[in-house]
């Protein structure tokens, strides 16, 4: 990643801006970039608030392997989530429920039907499908709407 030319991707800052708006703690305010910068530090990872103000705005798009390595550890996803679509598109799944997963009434529906018959949980599916539909939400969230 230091070699001149070998760049994460113009989208890095898009994908990091996303991880500070997915990766929240539970009942607060998303993380700060000084609070990431901080907390990175403190492994061993010297990075100032600064330089990653710089990647999120797009300024700055070849950080180091140990940077990539430490934001990626941070923020609980592999380090090739930054470069690798693959990668990216697993971690935007579970990123999606992570984030739906912090609303208690989803906590409330996850947790009662853990147990069920798989012929439960498809009834279950169901019924929520055709409820979104009813409510003329998309399939999934953060799908744009048919109707």
């Amino acid at each position: 990643m230091d070699e001149p030319g070998a760049t994460v991707g113009p989208r890095l800052a898009d994908k990091l801006n996303h991880l500070f708006s997915t990766v929240t703690p539970g009942g607060r305010r998303p993380y700060s970039t000084e609070e990431v910068a901080r907390s990175i530090t403190l492994t061993g990872v010297p990075i100032s608030a600064s330089y990653i103000w710089l990647l999120r705005k797009g300024h700055r798009d070849n950080p180091t392997l140990r940077h990539v390595e430490a934001l990626a550890q941070f923020f609980g996803v592999p380090p090739t989530y930054f470069f690798d679509s693959g990668t990216e598109s697993e971690v935007a799944g579970d990123l999606r429920l992570m984030a739906a997963l912090k609303d208690a009434g989803v906590q409330a529906i996850a947790l009662r039907a853990s147990g069920l018959s798989a012929k439960s949980l498809d009834s279950i599916t169901e019924v929520i499908r055709r409820v979104r539909e009813l409510e003329g939400l998309s399939e999934y969230p953060d799908e744009p709407c048919e109707g």
